[in-house]
């Protein structure tokens, strides 16, 4: 029997690469991560695997130890890509899920040194975004009921002989590009979201952007209810303290927290503020027909139609408020992240967090 090893060929082999040409893009987030537990709050490693069911949603969150799971800071590599892939598109330029860049670029678009620690946070990023597995229901048909991937598929640096890295190739799996390029499940989000250095206050920005928008009333939320959907790893009791200082210090760019209670039920508005940038609240061509089918510490049927849009919104609005009790409809009717606009907003730098500490150099 021949003991010859079977080589599998690079899936970049068979995909064309998408070369980024600049690293200025409006920051873009995908929708679906914006509310669900995807990523690790903690700027500890864990290993310990996030669950969480909704319904007919189902999200698998696993990690090795040697890694330890993807964190909220490392999802910002994925935000950037996004970014960059609907700037593109909005060019007319052709897109792939294999992306091509330079480290140098990326570092010095986000106000960065390009020093060596860098360049090790932001390798460390791909190795925890790539070890990552994912398993969840979210877009997927009524016979494939589960898909399972990694945030990257993978990734190669090529460097020169004294060490230098000067070009980065990852691939992004057919899940999430798929989220991408669908423009009515793409939000643009404040710039400001980089400069926040917690992970509990960057998730609640995200369910923010994705839940209230320019609703003049908001969006209530059970805070019971949002640690569940946050996955994160600390007692309820402690989250709600965290959530109580949060809004004691209204740290979200475009939105402001107000502590609400209901007898024994302690709830959260979310409302939105005075902007920082102008504007941020819209879907990326929100109004036209999608073309896509059915960084780092170390620790759907296809429809781009505002309708799709606003039911698809409140669907996930409608199981994700409360846990205690039935949803107050009345509290959060018709409310939705989308306005009646469809702006593109202006051309900002996409910012990147390499370091795990506050207040470090940017």
């Amino acid at each position: 029997m021949s003991s010859r090893r079977l080589i599998t060929p690079s899936e970049r082999s068979k995909l064309d690469p998408f070369v980024v040409a600049t690293g200025d893009a409006s920051p873009r987030d995908q929708r679906d991560l914006m509310e669900r537990p995807f990523f690790s709050l903690a700027k500890a490693k864990r290993t310990r695997p996030i669950l969480y069911e909704a319904g007919d949603v189902r999200v698998e969150v696993y990690a090795v130890p040697e890694h330890g799971m993807a964190t909220i800071w490392d999802a910002d590599v994925l935000i950037w890509a996004a970014s960059q892939i609907v700037e593109a598109e909005n060019l007319g330029l052709k897109t792939s899920r294999f992306l091509r860049f330079t480290p140098y670029q990326l570092l010095i678009a986000v106000g960065r040194q390009t020093g060596a620690r860098e360049y090790r946070l932001l390798k460390g990023a791909l190795a925890r975004l790539q070890a990552t597995v994912i398993r969840t229901s979210i877009r997927q048909g009524e016979h494939w009921r589960r898909y399972q991937f990694s945030w990257i598929n993978e990734w190669e640096e090529c460097a020169r002989h004294d060490g230098r890295v000067e070009g980065m190739e990852f691939v992004l799996p057919d899940w999430l590009y798929r989220g991408v390029i669908d423009r009515s499940l793409v939000l643009t989000i404040d710039p400001a979201y980089f400069r926040l250095t917690g992970g509990i206050e960057r998730w609640l920005y995200r369910v923010a952007r994705k839940h209230a928008g320019r609703q003049p009333k908001g969006w209530l939320f059970e805070i019971a209810h949002l640690h569940k959907k946050s996955g994160s790893l600390v007692r309820v009791s402690d989250f709600a303290l965290q959530i109580r200082l949060i809004a004691a210090r209204q740290p979200l760019p475009g939105y402001s927290l107000h502590i609400e209670r209901e007898g024994r039920r302690e709830l959260l508005r979310i409302l939105p503020a005075k902007l920082s940038t102008d504007p941020v609240d819209g879907a990326v061509e929100a109004l036209g027909t999608s073309h896509a089918n059915p960084i780092w510490t170390p620790h759907a049927a296809p429809s781009g139609l505002r309708t799709h849009v606003l039911e698809s919104n409140l669907e996930s609005n409608l199981e994700s408020n409360y846990c205690s009790g039935p949803v107050r409809r009345a509290d959060n009717a018709g409310a939705s992240a989308e306005p009646q606009s469809n702006k593109h907003s202006s051309r900002q730098q996409s910012l990147l967090l390499f370091d795990h500490k506050a207040g470090g150099k940017r």
